[in-house]
């Protein structure tokens, strides 16, 4: 596997750190945060809706951990000086900030006993939501950035189909992701319907009985992890012009894959239902 394919993986942490220290050092500030929901989540014995209150706020902090280093881990392939532009470090503090009150917000919610998300009850925690929506939003933006800025840089020393795989990952998951996460936000909850037995797929959660939109939004918001998988894959086994094809069908079929699993949800159908 020449270098131009391969993705680099020796001195790890040291190049995550040295491409981008604020989103590196971001994605371990939650990951060791972990070390204060987790017991929390095995020692508060409160429930919200069936479930342990301080589940949300655990699977956030591991969900925005593994986003802010993989850009972190993506930042190596960025142009050159662009990390050192002044509009780009006012746009990565804006990043990083949105990140930490995200998690602030939906911890906070669960020490407090109530719902971060679909809360339009209590007007303060209705107007908090629509804040952490636009936040959101910019967070989700730092891929489509990096994705265009990846996309063009023929210079980032990979071969053309895995550079075009990471691009078209990072910036799907900003296409594919804003109107899930939104038509989501603007519902009751994440489910369409109303379960009887709550039947769920074990480890991930979703719904065996009624729709459930978290399945699109999975496929969406790891589109950039996705993607390049594939892309490495391709770059390895075939043809320059063969792998940077079949990363467009790659592609192609994962905007499908999302958009169906959306339509399905939306209809009140779940992605495995119970027989």
């Amino acid at each position: 596997m020449s270098d131009a394919t391969a993705l680099p993986v020796r001195g790890l942490p040291h190049g995550i750190f040295t491409a981008e220290p604020r989103f590196a050092a971001t994605g371990l500030f939650l990951g060791l945060s972990l070390a204060l929901t987790v017991p929390a989540m095995l020692l508060d014995p409160r429930l919200f809706q069936g479930e342990a209150i301080w589940i949300k706020p655990v699977k956030f902090q591991v969900a925005l951990c593994v986003y802010m280093l993989t850009l972190a881990f993506y930042a190596r392939w960025l142009p050159e000086g662009v990390t050192r532009r002044p509009a780009y470090r006012v746009f990565s503090v804006v990043v990083v900030a949105a990140v930490l009150l995200e998690t602030l917000w939906i911890g906070g919610a669960a020490m407090f006993g109530t719902a971060s998300h679909f809360n339009t009850e209590i007007p303060a925690m209705a107007v908090l939501y629509m804040v952490m929506g636009a936040l959101a939003v910019t967070l989700t933006s730092a891929s489509l950035v990096y994705g265009l800025a990846i996309g063009r840089n023929a210079a980032a020393g990979l071969s053309p189909a895995l550079r075009l795989s990471i691009a078209l990952g990072l910036i799907l998951t900003f296409a594919l992701t804003v109107p899930v996460a939104g038509t989501l936000s603007a519902m009751n909850g994440h489910l369409v319907g109303d379960p009887v037995t709550g039947a769920a797929l074990p480890l991930m959660g979703w719904s065996r009985e009624v729709g459930d939109l978290r399945v699109a939004h999975f496929f969406a918001t790891h589109a950039m992890h996705f993607l390049p998988l594939a892309g490495l894959g391709c770059a390895a086994l075939l043809s320059p012009l063969a792998a940077r094809r079949a990363v467009q069908v790659t592609a192609g079929l994962l905007v499908a894959v999302t958009l169906a699993t959306f339509v399905q949800a939306l209809a009140g159908l779940p992605l495995l239902p119970v027989f």
